[in-house]
């Protein structure tokens, strides 16, 4: 029960009681930021280096004519390609889990917990650990609300 409080003059104090959804909780969904369920501060495994890059298909129309709507901003980029450095590391020892806008890796001497930069659809990405490179390259397809507008 959370108690509130409403002034209904000047000196009269009215208290209401407002139940709340499940007694039992201590926070309220909006109030836990995305992603925060895979925060593990215990966790001593270092983080593994990491870039992130912006990936965009142009045709000639594109970069001789202008003639989409396409420029070189990240605004405008279908994919994003995640190369994670992990020496010493198996293929069989990667554990990757995706969601919406969260990349969470784990191996036996590395974990990366990676808020991505945009909404990504997380059902059909694309992995592939490059072994003499001994980099994992991730590659997402971006999931923005008005893309059939602005390229369609």
């Amino acid at each position: 029960m959370m108690q509130q409080e409403r002034n209904c003059g000047k000196s009269n104090r009215v208290f209401l009681l407002v139940k709340s959804e499940n007694s039992k909780t201590i926070w309220n969904t909006e109030e836990v930021p995305e992603g925060s369920e895979y925060d593990d501060t215990w966790d001593p495994r270092e983080q593994p280096e990491y870039e992130i890059l912006f990936k965009q298909c142009v045709g000639t129309e594109d970069v001789f004519f202008g003639m989409s709507r396409k420029d070189h901003s990240t605004a405008c980029c279908e994919d994003i390609v995640i190369k994670i450095k992990l020496p010493e590391t198996k293929n069989s020892d990667i554990t990757l889990d995706i969601q919406d806008k969260v990349l969470d890796l784990r191996t036996p001497k590395k974990k990366l917990l990676l808020h991505l930069p945009y909404s990504v659809d997380s059902r059909n990405g694309k992995a592939r650990f490059l072994s003499e490179e001994e980099t994992l390259e991730v590659t997402l397809r971006v999931l923005r609300e008005f893309d059939f507008i602005n390229f369609g």
